[in-house]
């Protein structure tokens, strides 16, 4: 990417409220983390704004679960 390019991207994103900078990638990416509910290990699973939109029971569950939502799963420690 030449600077003019990068310039362009910059001066683009500056634009944006920190409500649209949220919501960008809400409905692409989804984060999955180990989190402990009543004492019991579980991966919870958020949208890219963070809400909490999901937990399971093993890792490889909430990754098959989030792609089934046609998402793309990334994990968070």
């Amino acid at each position: 990417m030449n600077n003019d390019t990068t310039n362009k991207a910059v001066e683009g994103i500056e634009g944006i409220s920190p409500e649209q900078f949220a919501a960008l990638g809400v409905d692409q990416v989804a984060y999955v983390r180990p989190a402990v509910v009543e004492g019991q290990k579980v991966y919870a699973i958020h949208s890219a704004d963070g809400n909490e939109i999901g937990m399971m029971a093993g890792r490889d569950l909430a990754f098959a679960a989030v792609k089934q939502h046609d998402m793309e799963p990334v994990s968070v420690h």
